[in-house]
């Protein structure tokens, strides 16, 4: 019952982050998450890897495709809500160019691949 819960609320801040996008930009959603707090304590005990898994498992499930940005802000509220210090890391490529966003707890990428630190140079941590 948990996971669907957590996979319900996936998917909601999805479209609310999209509506969220369209109406007012790329920065005010990066306030928006630099803003958002971190609770003090966990409330359930369920894994990072987990809150990753059902996030990803609510983009598949998603009408549209799920950009990097939408995907990394859900997971860092949502992991900021159950008392983990999840930070959104911003990264860019001069040539081509190209900008990517994942999620970052205590130095160890969350939701992508470890190799991107070497393909993105770090323009923004929020």
């Amino acid at each position: 019952m948990r996971d669907l819960l957590l996979f319900l609320e996936a998917y909601a801040r999805l479209i609310g982050h999209d509506l969220f996008l369209s109406k007012n930009g790329l920065a005010a959603l990066h306030g928006a998450i630099k803003r958002y707090p971190l609770r003090s304590r966990r409330r359930q005990s369920i894994s990072i890897e987990h809150m990753s898994y059902l996030v990803d498992l609510a983009c598949a499930f998603y009408p549209k495709r799920a950009m990097c940005l939408q995907r990394s802000a859900v997971l860092v509220k949502m992991l900021r809500r159950h008392g983990v210090p999840a930070l959104l890391v911003i990264g860019a490529q001069k040539l081509p160019f190209r900008a990517h966003a994942w999620v970052e707890v205590e130095g160890k990428i969350i939701n992508d691949r470890l190799a991107l630190r070497e393909t993105f140079l770090v323009m923004e941590v929020c």
